[in-house]
């Protein structure tokens, strides 16, 4: 039995989120002024706590691109459920951070990041009804 074709959206998540994982690594590793800095949850964590944690980002990601390329049926919610994450930490960043610009824009920010999130939601039910 054949797989179902891959979807072009889910091609495009796919190389997404590889290219996110390479451009983190080598911002991680290479630029001096953002490798000390991690953002959870919208929280800075730096120095050594930021280098130790940066490759969790790194692996959600990989594990993005992996499941978005195999079609695995919970990426859409999972990615979803990130995009969702993502905004609710812009949220949280801009009013807790000394470089943060208030709740205000970061309610704007959120309200940018979940645009994804519905996508993701969207894209999701269309993926699980072809396979139905």
């Amino acid at each position: 039995m054949t797989a179902p074709p891959r979807p072009a959206w889910a091609r495009a998540a796919a190389l997404f989120c590889a290219l996110t994982v390479v451009f983190l690594v080598w911002r991680d590793l290479a630029v001096p002024s953002v490798r000390d800095v991690e953002v959870w949850l919208g929280f800075e964590v730096h120095g050594r706590a930021a280098r130790l944690t940066a490759p969790i980002h790194w692996a959600i990601l990989a594990l993005g691109a992996w499941a978005f390329w195999t079609q695995r049926p919970w990426i859409w919610s999972a990615a979803a459920a990130y995009a969702f994450y993502v905004a609710l930490s812009h949220l949280v960043w801009s009013e807790t951070s000394p470089r943060g610009r208030g709740w205000p824009i970061g309610l704007a920010q959120a309200a940018a990041f979940s645009l994804p999130g519905l996508l993701l939601l969207r894209l999701g039910r269309r993926a699980r009804a072809a396979r139905a």
